[in-house]
């Protein structure tokens, strides 16, 4: 199965080797067929602890590497790969 890969901007960058990812979607309500935009913040590991707050990312799905976090970053170097 493929790993989702999402698009957000970065929150916050206090933590080491960590950045706090927010994606926002949009969809339509099934009942009042009006656009609504819905957020949620994901945990994220920058290993190199490169991306400061406000910057625009892509996160991939991995393996639990703490209590929270389940998703890496995704480098120029690795989405050109």
């Amino acid at each position: 199965m493929p790993k989702r890969i999402l698009q957000g901007r970065v929150t916050s960058d206090k933590n080491e080797q960590t950045v706090t990812v927010l994606v926002e979607r949009r969809f339509k309500h099934p009942l009042l067929h009006k656009t609504v935009r819905s957020s949620k913040k994901y945990r994220a590991h920058d290993a190199q602890n490169q991306f400061k707050v406000g910057d625009l990312v892509r996160i991939v799905e991995c393996a639990p590497i703490s209590k929270t976090k389940r998703w890496t970053v995704l480098t120029d170097e690795a989405a050109t790969a």
